[in-house]
């Protein structure tokens, strides 16, 4: 009766290394933190206040639009990217024996699902430059 108590104990054991290196990390963290805001010094000026930008004194107003279509670009890169990070991990159970057929139909279904959203873009024109 004894030895599920010792895997018990074995099992959060483990949780417990863990759990100490989140603590001391974060105790890092803060301490670094801390002797940062000791050791700086605090002059402030009426320059140092300023809004900075690339050297360049502010003029106008803080609002600027952006163009949406930069966003599509960013967002087409996120789906890509996420079709890239699956690729890797069903190539390794692709090898694996038994798993061959029912990879491959997922992996098309997961591709034709792409295709259908990068044709849906090709359609609005989201991917012409201009």
């Amino acid at each position: 009766m004894r030895a599920p108590t010792v895997i018990a104990a074995d099992h959060f054991d483990t949780y417990s290394v863990v759990g100490l290196l989140a603590v001391v990390g974060v105790l890092f963290v803060a301490v670094a933190f801390g002797a940062g805001r000791l050791l700086r010094p605090v002059v402030p000026t009426p320059e140092k206040l300023l809004t900075y930008e690339c050297g360049v004194d502010p003029v106008g107003e803080g609002w600027a639009h952006t163009q949406v279509r930069y966003y599509v670009y960013a967002f087409l890169y996120v789906i890509f990217a996420v079709d890239s990070v699956f690729l890797f991990p069903w190539a390794t159970v692709f090898a694996a024996p038994g798993y061959g057929a029912t990879t491959l139909v997922e992996m098309f279904v997961f591709l034709g699902f792409l295709a259908v959203g990068l044709l849906y873009a090709y359609k609005k024109g989201v991917l012409t430059w201009a």
